[in-house]
């Protein structure tokens, strides 16, 4: 199956989004937060990558853009994965490059149906 990037500075969300991939087959790779995910993304080319909005310092807006923009992380799909519900933000993260915009709590067959239509 896929290796995924979870990008959540939230210990408790990325339990809940390993459970369900690895219940999936698929290899979770994890990272606290923008920076550490966009460097992560860099050396482990996963095949999609989970991304949170709100974490310190680099936050998940800024990392998609750095992610969609890169030549070499250009063509891994970002799903953003957040607590925020607004239709802004819902287009900002689409103007950053994400391929799909979740928000918490997850539901377990709309993040598969989403990672399927964004590795398709």
């Amino acid at each position: 199956m896929a290796r995924v990037l979870i990008v959540d500075d939230s210990p408790t969300e990325t339990y809940k989004l390993t459970q369900i991939l690895e219940k999936h087959g698929h290899v979770v790779l994890t990272a606290e937060n923008g920076e550490d995910g966009v460097a992560k993304a860099k050396k482990e080319l996963p095949d999609l990558v989970l991304m949170d909005i709100v974490m310190p310092g680099l936050n998940g807006f800024q990392a998609t853009r750095q992610l969609t923009k890169a030549g070499e992380t250009a063509s891994i799909p970002v799903i953003i994965v957040t607590t925020k519900d607004q239709q802004t933000d819902r287009v900002w993260a689409m103007r950053q490059g994400a391929k799909a915009y979740l928000t918490k709590p997850i539901e377990e067959p709309k993040l598969i149906a989403a990672m399927q239509d964004a590795m398709a």
